[in-house]
């Protein structure tokens, strides 16, 4: 489920500033990959409620939290 790369493209620091393009593919990257992990911490906790409903319910929240991290990636995305 997680198929996207971790390049250094996308991640990591660079020494110059970002023009226009640069940021909103950046955002977008971001979005995705958020989007990605969300789906998969969703699925992962379904796998595991058996087991552990307690970790299952911090997975879950975990997603949750992923999804207002991607909210404001999104609001930022809004101000280009």
């Amino acid at each position: 489920m997680h198929e996207h790369k971790h390049g250094s493209d996308t991640h990591g620091s660079h020494e110059h500033e970002l023009n226009a393009h640069e940021i909103e593919h950046l955002l977008d990257h971001w979005i995705e990959h958020n989007k990605s992990h969300s789906e998969s911490f969703r699925a992962r906790a379904r796998e595991m409620e058996a087991a552990s409903p307690k970790a299952a319910a911090r997975v879950r929240e975990a997603a949750e939290l992923m999804d207002a991290c991607t909210a404001k990636l999104e609001e930022a995305a809004g101000e280009l």
